[in-house]
């Protein structure tokens, strides 16, 4: 399941990606234009900055702004960082791997290799899919 965290953050993202001049814009306006909490944006809007999505500036006419063109940002990108590891299970995931303590053999068990072909159809969609194509929407 999606955490609100990250829900937010691509809503977040996708509101700046569709604003016509890319001047910093408020916390309080994405807030209010995107109905998530003021605390908890600001959280995620941190988190997206220190991870290079995105800039900010201080004081009068400050906010937060994209650092890159909405076309290169995939959303794998956001999902790790907001997320974490795609993969549903550790023992599938290509970032985050750990095996299994349960799961003497890998290759023969079921739910890994049903899981495998979760995580590549998720990031076959989340690789191509950029921030441009949800702020098309």
């Amino acid at each position: 399941m999606l955490s609100k965290k990250t829900k937010y953050g691509i809503k977040a993202l996708t509101y700046l990606a569709k604003l016509e001049n890319k001047n910093p814009i408020s916390i309080a306006i994405i807030s209010e234009s995107e109905n998530i909490s003021i605390k908890f944006l600001e959280s995620i809007l941190l988190t997206l900055r220190k991870n290079g999505l995105l800039g900010s500036k201080k004081g009068k006419g400050g906010g937060y702004y994209l650092l890159k063109d909405p076309k290169e940002i995939q959303m794998t990108t956001v999902m790790r960082i907001l997320e974490g590891p795609i993969a549903m299970v550790p023992c599938v995931s290509l970032n985050f791997y750990e095996k299994c303590t349960d799961c003497p053999d890998e290759t023969k068990c079921a739910v890994h290799n049903l899981m495998l072909q979760v995580r590549d159809n998720s990031l076959q969609i989340f690789r191509n899919t950029t921030l441009s194509d949800l702020s098309n929407c």
